[in-house]
């Protein structure tokens, strides 16, 4: 479970990156700014925690499940972000709603990181036991602040197409969305399972299969 909560993490990070890198100066600037500034006044929350804590909350069902749905929210932020994006990036002038959402969506750098934070900030406290809470705080923030622009100018020389780092952007947060259902639910399912096959069912779903394709097919051919 700590394994793939990390892999979300780490996953998390990256597409926060590849978000900055549709900014220019001045988005990476601000950006880098709230975060540096909520690690570094985070430092009194994260002390007040204790790995027992955060052990009880992964094990918590009700708070996971509540978890998936925060997930979930924010993976679609990203992903409506990321269709917008591709339809400037075509050319395509966008109305003026649809063009308002799409820069708050651009501003928006994803809910996710901030417990990310959170957490490394914790682990850091963790390791470092017997140095200033505070200091902890402040130097990860002083860390952010320099490795962030750096990772942004990073992934842009590896990943030097604007449309590669968009894909790339809306296939993380795909990968996001599934391995954090599989994290938040944990083992829980919604029906118990069974070895009978529903010939009812199984037929209905073939049918509607078969008639969506041939639908398609059709529409294909004449217009």
């Amino acid at each position: 479970m700590e394994t793939l909560v990390l892999i979300i993490m780490l996953l998390v990070s990256f597409s926060f990156i590849l978000k900055l890198t549709q900014h220019g100066l001045a988005g990476i600037g601000v950006t880098t700014v709230v975060v540096a500034l909520f690690a570094g006044m985070s430092w009194k929350y994260a002390a007040g925690l204790s790995k027992t804590q955060i052990a009880d909350w992964l094990g918590n069902q009700s708070l996971m499940l509540n978890t998936a749905v925060f997930v979930v929210v924010d993976v679609a932020c990203q992903i409506a972000f990321c269709f917008f994006h591709a339809r400037v990036y075509a050319g395509e002038r966008l109305p003026r709603f649809q063009s308002v959402v799409w820069q708050i969506l651009k501003w928006l750098p994803g809910l996710l990181i901030f417990p990310v934070l959170l957490s490394m900030l914790t682990t850091a406290i963790f390791s470092m036991s017997g140095v200033d809470f505070a200091l902890i705080g402040w130097g990860l923030a002083g860390v952010l602040t320099v490795c962030v622009p750096l990772a942004v100018v990073a992934v842009r020389a590896l990943f030097p197409e604007e449309d590669m780092r968009l894909e790339l952007l809306f296939l993380v947060n795909i990968i996001i969305l599934s391995l954090g259902v599989i994290a938040t639910v944990n083992g829980r399912t919604a029906s118990n399972g069974t070895g009978a096959v529903e010939w009812a069912a199984l037929a209905a779903v073939v049918a509607l299969l078969l008639t969506g394709a041939a639908a398609g097919i059709v529409i294909n051919r004449y217009k």
